[in-house]
């Protein structure tokens, strides 16, 4: 059993409270590799930001549990090298999709871990949220379930179509469940193509799809249901049209990505939703970089060659989240 504190983590508990009283919300940015860690944490130092750092079961396979833990660890004190005296840095498994993950996660020093039983019948799926919050609760580890199905595909999570979050059910669940926070659906979406073409209107000059706006109709409601209860919103990414476009133009083909737009997101983090998820748009900031790098250097072989390019527009992309679109800047 390795605790979090021992590792220099926090949970999400007060980081939330403090986001909902002062109107910003809590960046959780996926990451997979050394570069995108890196990127996170210098672009919250830099900012003073407190930041989740994400992983899924898919990353947490890919990267290995025991390295993960170190990682964290590692991420800590880098923050703390680049001048930021307390770090607010949580560690959150991102989807767990069974109780022994989620165990698993705690046991190995997660501070924080999400149960989506989001595809269950609603009786199941708050069973299961109620035996990971009973067992995180122990460790003080925070934890967020899910009500309500997102489409689209981050790693092994996939939907086909959308469910919002019924408010009706939304008290009940949190009551009975005991989870700290809740991730609900109001029209985000996983992955690079959130909608359909069908879905979405074109721009008339620009012959971009312009996305249907969210619906903020279900939040009001929820909101109302649990006054000051944390929400979280996943599949939160914008898809920056011009890293779509980079990798276009150097062999790429990504056609109509489109992604949340920024000012709805901008909206939501003013209300009680204090966690927004972005994995894509860093996804898409990597592959940029090095696929600009290969097409003009094809001799280059070096992998610091074109990850540090890959790193450095990461952090370009985090900090922008956070002071154009989360507002929690200065919170740390």
């Amino acid at each position: 059993m390795v605790s979090y504190k021992e590792l220099g983590l926090v949970n999400t508990r007060d980081m939330f409270a403090k986001a909902i009283k002062g109107g910003y919300a809590i960046p959780a940015f996926n990451f997979n590799n050394m570069e995108q860690l890196q990127a996170i944490i210098k672009a919250a130092a830099e900012t003073k930001s407190p930041v989740i750092l994400q992983v899924s079961k898919g990353a947490r396979n890919y990267a290995n549990p025991t390295l993960l833990r170190y990682m964290a660890q590692g991420a800590v004190e880098y923050a703390k090298e680049l001048g930021w005296e307390k770090p607010q840095i949580v560690l959150h498994l991102d989807h767990g999709d069974s109780f022994e993950l989620c165990k698993d996660c705690v046991d190995l020093g997660f501070s924080s871990v999400m149960i989506d039983g989001s595809a269950l019948p609603y009786e199941e799926n708050i069973a299961l949220s109620k035996k990971v919050a009973d067992y995180a609760h122990q460790y003080d580890v925070t934890v967020e379930a899910e009500l309500g199905v997102l489409a689209g595909v981050e790693d092994e999570v996939q939907a086909e179509e959308s469910h919002y979050t019924r408010p009706e059910e939304v008290i009940d669940f949190s009551k009975r469940t005991g989870c700290d926070s809740l991730a609900i659906s109001i029209g985000t979406s996983h992955g690079a193509y959130k909608f359909k073409p069908e879905q979405c209107t074109r721009d008339p000059k620009t012959g971009r799809l312009v996305p249907p706006p969210l619906a903020f109709d279900v939040l009001d409601a929820i909101m109302e249901q649990l006054p000051g209860f944390p929400i979280v919103l996943h599949g939160s990414s914008s898809v920056p049209q011009e890293y779509v476009d980079m990798i276009n133009k150097y062999g790429g083909k990504l056609p109509d990505a489109v992604g949340i737009p920024e000012e709805q997101l901008r909206k939501a983090s003013k209300s009680a939703v204090c966690k927004i998820n972005i994995d894509s748009d860093s996804r898409l900031a990597f592959t940029a970089a090095v696929r600009k790098v290969f097409a003009e250097k094809p001799g280059e072989f070096d992998p610091r060659k074109y990850c540090g390019p890959a790193r450095d527009l990461m952090t370009e992309l985090y900090k922008h989240k956070i002071i154009n679109v989360l507002g929690s800047d200065n919170k740390a």
